[in-house]
């Protein structure tokens, strides 16, 4: 049977990390793609000569081109550049719409029938950037963000009471980070409400921590950004994709109708399969819930408006 087919946009820590983990488990071939000459083939090379000691059957090749890319099943776009000091969020906007438009449009061309998982931020912009620019149909563009938010609220919650993470169930809506809607009344542990478990200012503290995640990387780090778990989030997805898992996810997709959005990529539980998107699953949200939310949606749409004005005429 004919292996799946990878393409990672960036080479930088997510791009590479994203690389790692799709070889560990055996996703298919990998191209890594980067605009700097002998980075994306330098991590390529030197992830594939591990994969004797890993045991994992893929391609992996690093290219400048995007004609290696042709016929990819999936795309994880990682591009851009991250925010600099005394940069405003507007420069940052322009920079990274016009980078994600470049290389969508060029990966687009060789690969129409794959699915995108947009990573780069600010992510709603630029997922729906990548959807203007693709013309791909909605259900086969997709952002990562809640997928990684639900992880460190998992994290921080089986840390809080001392058990495993594989049983703590978490979902989330909404924008990444400040915009993010957290749902503790869906948030359980083995079945376990976890209001039962933490009390209510301590699970607050836990939700804040949890908006926070990546800024609290970025003040350790000092010099960059959170790339383990956004990685291992984005393949989680593109595993869910090329294996037909159908899996649950919270992810960035395209609502219509769904929660009252109007035609926008927002945070939402949904089902991915070999189709992308393959459905939105809405929920019932309380009064505050659907208040966070629609604050969260307007944001979406601000920010689309303004990334508007840099898409290639």
């Amino acid at each position: 049977m004919k292996r799946s087919k990878i393409t990672i946009i960036g080479a930088g820590n997510v791009g590479a990390t994203c690389a790692h983990w799709a070889a560990a488990k055996e996703l298919g071939d990998i191209v890594l793609v980067d605009i700097v000459d002998g980075l994306p083939q330098g991590k390529a090379l030197d992830l594939y000569q591990s994969s004797p000691i890993e045991g994992f059957d893929a391609q992996i090749v690093g290219t400048n081109e995007y004609g290696p890319t042709a016929g990819s099943d999936v795309i994880i776009i990682t591009s851009g550049i991250p925010r600099k000091p005394g940069m405003s969020r507007d420069q940052l906007l322009e920079t990274n719409v016009k980078i994600v438009a470049d290389v969508t449009a060029k990966a687009a061309k060789e690969s129409p029938d794959a699915v995108l998982i947009i990573v780069s931020n600010p992510l709603d912009a630029m997922v729906y950037t990548a959807h203007v620019v693709s013309q791909f149909p909605t259900q086969r563009v997709v952002g990562q963000a809640g997928v990684l938010d639900a992880a460190r609220y998992r994290a921080f919650i089986a840390a809080e009471i001392g058990v495993s993470v594989e049983d703590v169930q978490a979902m989330l809506l909404g924008g990444h980070g400040d915009d993010m809607v957290p749902l503790v009344r869906y948030t359980s542990v083995s079945g376990i409400p976890v209001t039962q478990l933490i009390a209510p200012g301590r699970l607050d503290e836990i939700v804040t921590r949890t908006r926070n995640g990546g800024a609290e990387i970025v003040n350790l780090l000092k010099t960059g950004s959170a790339y383990y778990a956004p990685a291992a989030a984005s393949v989680a997805m593109a595993e869910a994709i090329i294996r037909d898992k159908k899996r649950v996810m919270a992810c960035a997709a395209y609502c219509d109708s769904e929660y009252g959005v109007g035609g926008f990529f927002v945070g939402v539980p949904c089902v991915l399969g070999r189709g992308g998107v393959e459905k939105v699953i809405e929920i019932e949200l309380d009064e505050r819930e659907r208040a966070m939310l629609d604050t969260s949606v307007q944001h979406v749409k601000d920010l689309c408006k303004s990334a508007k004005q840099y898409l290639p005429k």
